[in-house]
Parts: structure tokens; C-alpha cells; sequence
């Protein structure tokens, strides 16, 4: 790295830089197929990066090719992610969860050539939709039919792993390592995309202690095209010790419909706190690659593709079984190296597509040098390296993941991918006990709301005991931010609480957590008042696609609460004179994708970055986000209205899991609640309420909805108060159409879809 810590100038060499400096210590932390936790070192990651964009190469892929990824967060994003930049290809990250329509605008848009997907469901998705893509020549798969993954480790041994190409001449590629064959359907080749322009960076930190030592993957088997020899398979790891005493937090603190991060990140499903798990077991070195199946011929040389690359024919072109991801033929590694070290700050890396609120999504390119230029700018804001875990739940197709992914590598921590559960997450906290935690703000809301609740449910004066506890543990936090400690009655009483109380949240989150970012969308600040309480420090920051995910931060050296800190280093912000912020610094990108309009709307001739979102810069230069642009809401009386505000004050009961405050060229604001369903029908079971045809018409119910729409006006003006308010008996969707694919509101949908409960509510 240029200075020891940071990210090389561009990320096709990035694995290549981390390897030679971090070697053999822990890089990524997952689940196999049987349960059990394991881990890749910096030296196995290198070889399966090598691997995969080896087998890239001798696919066809093509310098500045797009090469798209359609996959859940799990350790082959990250080796495919690399590899593709490493083959001098631009990444296209795809969430899992957009639709139909979606899938086949950014796949045709950006003009994949290829498309790595999650398994044979989102295989058959892309095969689907073939007619509308010319240019696409392969799907390949990550996992078999039995979604084993495919790319885990090889074989030990003296010599060539087998079913692994040591040279230009060899026949075989190499053979899927656990799991079966089958997994890359080939159309008809067509030419490579055109060239364009883009980039990627950024992540945080490795575990000591109960593990046995890192065991990386082996690579190619020494001879041409090859520069080591086989390593042993990864060693099964010994996990944490399980967090002993009572959960910290127990019950049902569910995290559906979620809160996005940094531009908003989607997470749905439910996230119950629980308390620990200990991981131990072993998990086998797998063994040899199997040799071909019937259906699958030797693949055999072909003539070279003019790039210098001698392509081979995959049996996938004639009709035979396909390999997966982990058995695609080898390129020599020589002409992968030799692709990467070409590879500028100026080039390519990635296309990555906004979510769409008001249409398709557009195409954000980012070149290694805006990734770059970010890193650089984070990286000694976040304490890290060797020792220190971060646990990464978010999508990694989202801008956010992909740069705490970087910064953990680029630190030498150890990147601990979730186990593919949403409602495992607090639980798996426990077990890997992380120091590093980026998180969706909801999460943390969950917490302090289900620990508040408990307080409650202990009689007469438990909130006001749990929130004497809070102002304490804030006094105490105030006073060593300043360097000092509490004494006498203080610290006494601080004691107390931390005991019973601040010690076991900290125990759900593993005991070890010292950093948690959160960003996105503004988190309650009674819930940083309370993680603060706990000596849990949660950071709020902000960015947005267009700017490489990060143009300010708060960071332990500089934190102000209710802000979302200072500009990062070579960052300008300014407010314009509508209260818009803008932004200008090497993060921002060169303008989106084959759409030089929607550039011109976003980029100002003298490079400023218009973010859309309103804000203030105080004396200090931290940075205040107030609301977004487009969604304000101007009533009939002339009163200018930020829903966001309101919306999140609704959001913050644990009742709620959706609100949209409607007010437009209207007398007066209402708004459309949604129901947190677990939430709800664990508070109902509990009062003995029988849920008859649903929750929403229940008086109770509505009751409690009221509780949380009086507490959220008592925080905003009289103006922006909720007069009125229905509950909808279904939560917002992606498949309904009122969320895109990362969770935002599609709020001209939801007006028009509910269009009559909204007149409704100005009728009485």
C-alpha cells in the first residue's frame, strides 16, 4: 500500500498488495454448508481471486468488459468482485432482490458480457431474460442445485491440486471444490462492450485468539503461468467463547422493512436479539476436485481473441454440462498479472445503479481512482488491522459494503460475512464478537427499543428507572470524551447501571464492538443517547453513490451527535442558496453511464455535485442533513414540509415499521403507517388480542400508533404535525412496487396505489 495502510492506485492489484503485506493472517470469516465457522488468510484469498479471474480470462472476458454479480453477501462476492478487476473488467453489482424489469435494465444497459449469479434460481432469471440481451455470451453460478458454494478451498498436497491448470497447455480447468458440477450457461458469443470509465474502495478489521492458525487456500500448482505451490485447504476454527451471563437483550427485536445506509443499503427480514452462541468444530479440508462427467468434454484451446489471451472453448459452447464459478478453465496467471499491473486510477472499475424512486435506475461510473481517493480519506479515521473482526451483514451490491470490505482488507482485519439469515444476525454477533459493525440504524433502534420495553414490563417505575440509567451513563460519556472520570455519587451510580444493564448490551454485540457505523438515514437520537450510555460508540456518516460512497463523518477524533460529521479529507461541501448541499472532491464520479443529460443535472461545469439533499454546515464544519430536495412537500397554505423528519420520529416506535407523511398542495400533512408485524403480534399475544382478519383495525392497535404520531409531533413544528393517520394492512414491498430493490420509498407509487385512503383522511 502507498503508505502502509492504504489501497494501491487501483483496485485490480488490490489482493495482489494485500497478500505480500498481511500474508497468511485471517482475511475472511464465514459458515460452510455444515454450520461450522472458518476462515480464508490474506494468502488463500490472493490464490482464489487469482483463480476466478483466471478462469474469467480464459471465459472471453475481455479489458473493460462488464462482468456483473447477482449474489447475496458471501465470500464468492468477494472473490469474483476482485477477480473481475483484476482481469482489468468493470464490476456491475446487482441486488438480488430487484425485479424483473429492473434486472434486465441494468444487465442491458450496462451491457454485460457476463453475469456471475447466486445459484440456478437467479440463473434462470438471467437465461429468461436472453432475448433482451445482445450482448451477453455467459451465466455462470456460484453454487450448484444444493446452493453449496463452490469456491472453499482445494485439496493439500505435494503436487498440482488436481483439476487445476498449472500452465498455458493444460487441458482441464479446475473442477468445482464443494459441491457439484454444472453452472455456467453459454449463449451466443457476441462482441466485448465498449470501453467507458469508473472505480472502487473502502471496509475495517481480524479476531485473536481462540482460532488456529490462519490456513489460506492453495493456489495454482507450481509450474508455467503458476508462482506457488499447493496449500492446504482452510483449517476449521475454534470460535469465540460464547458471552456467559444473561442475553443482554432478549425477545423479538425485529428489523423488517429496514433503514438504509449511506444512500440507503435494503435489509428486510427480522433481526432478533438474542444472546450468545459459542462456534466450535472442525470443518474438513475438502477433497480432490472431481475429474469430468460425461456431459462434460475436455475443454479444448481456441484461437486467440486478439487481446493477447489464448481463449479455450468451454464445454458450456457445445452444449455440454457447464462448470460453476470454482471450475471454469484456466488462463495462464501470467496474462492475469500482467492485466491488472495495467490497470490506471482513470479506468473503469464500476458501474453501479442507483435505486430509481422516479424511474429506472441510472448507472453511477466510478473509477479506481475515485475508490482510491476515498480510502485514502477514511482510512486513518477508522481504528483497525490485524486483531479485529468486522461483521458484514449488508448487501454487498450496495456501494457502502464494498467499502467497509475494503477498508477491513486494506487495514489486514478479518471480514466475518453473516451466515445468509437475517434473523440470525444479533445471535452471530454474539459469536464472532466483532470490533467493527456497520449496521442499518434500525437495528440498533431495535435494541434500545426492546430493552426499553423490558424495562417496562418490570412494573411500576421500570422506564423511568431504565431512563434515569440512560441520562447517567450520557454524564459519564460526556466526561470521558473530555478526559476525565466520575467520582462519588456518579460513579456509583454509573456502576450500578453498567451491571446491570450497559454490560449486557454490550454482551449482545459480542463484547468487543468499539466501532459502528450508520449513515443513510438519521437514526433517533434517544438510541444514540442510549448505545452511548452503553460505551457502544455508533458514528454517523454520509454519501451517496455519485461520490463513492463518502463525503463526510463523524470518526472518534471528531464526533458531534445530531450531525453526520465534517467533510472527509479533500472533500468540499457548500450549501447552495436553496439549502441543497453540494459536494466536489476525487471521490466524485465522472457522471453516470451512456446518459449525459442526467451528468449535466448532477455535475456543475465547475465540478460540484449536486446531492439532492438539503442541509446546513454549522460553525465546526460538521454537516447537518435535513431532508431530501424532491421529497418536499409544499401544503396549500405555503408551509415548506421535510417528511423525513416526521417519518423518522414515526419510525422510531417499535410498533412502526413504515410511515410516509403526505401533505403535498393539501391543507394539512397526514400520514400512511405500516405495521412491524413481529413486533405487533408479539405485544398482541402477550395482551391476549385476537387477530380476527389483521391487526390494523384493532382500537388497541391504533392506539398505540396514536402514542407514537403525538411523540413524533412533539418534535417537530406545529406546521409539520401529523392531523391525521391510517394503518395499511400490508407492509410497503420491492415486489409491490412502493420500494425499489435498496428499500427507499417509491412515494408517487404509494400516492397513487392508496390514493383513496389518502382522500379519506382529509374527508373527516
Amino acid at each position: 500500500m502507498r503508505d502502509g495502510r492504504h489501497v494501491p492506485g487501483t483496485l485490480a492489484v488490490f489482493v495482489e498488495e494485500t497478500a505480500r503485506r498481511y500474508g497468511e493472517l485471517p482475511a475472511l470469516r464465514f459458515k460452510v454448508p455444515g454450520g461450522d465457522w472458518t476462515e480464508v488468510g490474506y494468502d488463500g484469498l490472493r490464490e482464489n481471486v487469482r483463480s476466478v479471474g483466471r478462469g474469467l480470462v480464459a471465459l472471453g472476458v475481455r479489458p473493460d468488459d462488464r462482468v456483473a454479480i447477482l449474489a447475496e453477501t458471501r465470500p464468492e462476492w468477494t472473490y469474483a468482485h476482485f477477480a473481475i478487476l483484476a482481469a482489468a473488467a468493470v464490476v456491475v453489482p446487482v441486488y438480488p432482490t430487484a425485479g424483473e424489469d429492473e434486472l434486465a435494465w441494468v444487465l442491458g444497459d450496462s451491457a454485460a458480457t457476463v453475469v456471475i449469479c447466486e445459484d440456478a434460481t437467479q440463473a434462470a432469471r438471467v437465461e429468461a431474460l436472453r432475448a433482451k440481451l445482445p450482448g451477453l455470451r455467459h451465466v455462470v453460478r456460484i453454487a450448484g442445485d444444493g446452493g453449496e458454494g463452490t469456491i472453499v478451498g482445494r485439496a493439500p498436497g505435494p503436487g498440482p491440486a488436481a483439476g487445476v491448470e498449472s500452465g498455458p497447455a493444460s487441458g482441464a480447468g479446475c473442477g468445482p471444490v464443494a459441491g457439484s458440477v454444472s453452472g455456467v450457461e453459454s449463449g451466443p458469443a457476441s462482441g466485448a462492450a465498449p470501453g467507458a470509465e469508473s472505480g472502487l474502495a473502502s471496509g475495517a478489521g481480524p479476531e485473536p485468539g481462540a482460532e488456529s492458525g490462519p490456513a489460506p487456500l492453495p493456489g495454482p500448482a507450481p509450474g508455467a503461468g503458476s508462482e506457488s505451490g499447493a496449500q492446504s485447504g482452510p483449517a476449521a476454527v475454534s470460535g469465540p467463547a460464547a458471552v456467559s451471563g444473561p442475553a443482554a437483550v432478549s425477545g423479538p427485536a425485529a428489523v423488517s422493512g429496514s433503514v438504509p445506509v449511506f444512500g440507503s443499503v435494503p435489509v428486510s427480514g427480522s433481526v432478533p436479539v438474542s444472546g450468545s452462541v459459542p462456534v466450535s468444530g472442525s470443518v474438513p479440508a475438502p477433497g480432490p476436485a472431481p475429474a469430468p462427467g460425461p456431459g462434460s468434454a475436455p475443454v479444448r484451446e481456441a484461437d486467440g481473441d486478439g487481446d493477447g489471451v489464448r481463449r479455450r472453448e468451454s464445454s458450456a459452447e457445445r452444449g455440454g454440462t457447464p462448470p460453476l464459478l470454482g471450475a471454469l478453465p484456466q488462463a495462464p496467471l501470467a496474462d492475469l498479472l500482467a492485466r491488472s499491473a495495467h490497470r490506471t486510477g482513470d479506468d473503469l472499475c464500476a458501474i453501479v445503479y442507483t435505486s430509481g424512486t422516479t424511474g429506472l435506475p441510472k448507472g453511477c461510473r466510478l473509477t479506481h481512482g475515485n475508490f482510491a481517493a476515498v480510502q485514502d480519506a477514511t482510512a486513518d479515521l477508522i481504528e483497525g488491522g490485524s486483531g479485529d473482526t468486522t461483521y458484514l451483514y449488508l448487501p454487498l451490491a450496495h456501494l457502502l459494503a464494498q467499502l467497509i470490505q475494503l477498508t477491513c482488507l486494506g487495514q489486514g482485519g478479518t471480514l466475518c460475512y453473516f451466515g445468509g439469515r437475517i434473523e440470525n444476525v444479533v445471535a452471530e454477533l454474539a459469536e464472532v464478537r466483532p470490533t467493527h459493525l456497520p449496521s442499518v440504524p434500525r437495528l440498533f433502534e431495535k435494541v434500545h427499543a426492546t430493552v426499553a420495553s423490558l424495562a417496562e414490563s418490570r412494573g411500576p417505575g421500570g422506564r423511568d428507572r431504565f431512563d434515569a440509567a440512560v441520562r447517567t451513563g450520557v454524564e459519564v460519556a460526556e466526561l470521558r470524551a473530555r478526559g476525565e472520570e466520575p467520582t462519588g455519587a456518579l460513579r456509583a451510580a454509573w456502576q450500578a447501571a453498567d451491571e446491570s444493564l450497559f454490560s449486557l448490551v454490550r454482551a449482545a454485540f459480542g463484547g468487543r464492538l468499539r466501532w459502528a457505523l450508520t449513515g443513510g438515514a438519521p437514526i433517533a437520537p434517544q438510541t444514540m443517547d442510549f448505545l452511548r450510555a452503553c460505551g457502544i460508540g455508533v458514528f454517523e456518516g454520509y454519501g451517496m453513490t455519485e461520490s463513492a460512497g463518502v463525503i463526510s463523518l463523524n470518526h472518534p477524533g471528531a464526533v458531534r451527535y445530531g450531525t453526520v460529521g465534517r467533510p472527509v479529507r479533500g472533500c468540499e461541501v457548500r450549501i447552495a442558496g436553496d439549502g441543497e448541499v453540494l459536494a466536489r472532491g476525487p471521490g466524485v464520479f465522472p457522471g453516470y453511464h451512456a446518459d449525459p443529460a442526467a451528468t449535466a443535472q448532477a455535475l456543475d461545469p465547475d465540478g460540484w455535485l449536486r446531492t439532492g439533499d438539503l442541509g446546513s454546515l454549522d460553525a465546526d464544519g460538521f454537516l447537518r442533513i435535513t431532508g431530501r430536495k424532491k421529497d418536499l412537500i409544499i401544503t396549500s397554505g405555503g408551509k415548506n414540509l421535510t417528511p423525513s423528519l416526521v417519518e423518522a420520529a414515526l419510525q422510531q416506535s417499535r410498533w412502526i415499521s413504515r410511515a410516509v407523511m403526505i401533505g403535498d398542495a393539501r391543507p394539512y400533512p397526514v400520514a400512511l403507517i405500516t405495521l412491524d408485524a413481529e413486533e405487533i403480534a408479539a405485544w398482541a399475544r402477550s395482551e391476549g388480542l385476537d387477530p380476527g382478519r389483521g391487526y390494523a383495525g384493532h382500537p388497541l392497535v391504533r392506539a398505540r400508533c396514536q402514542e407514537a404520531v403525538d411523540a413524533a409531533n412533539a418534535q417537530v413544528a406545529r406546521p409539520a404535525r401529523i392531523r391525521a393517520f391510517t394503518i395499511l394492512e400490508e407492509d410497503f414491498s420491492v415486489g409491490g412496487g412502493e420500494l425499489t430493490p435498496t428499500l427507499k420509498l417509491r412515494r408517487s407509487a404509494i400516492a397513487n396505489r392508496y390514493a383513496a385512503e389518502i382522500d379519506a383522511l382529509y374527508e373527516r
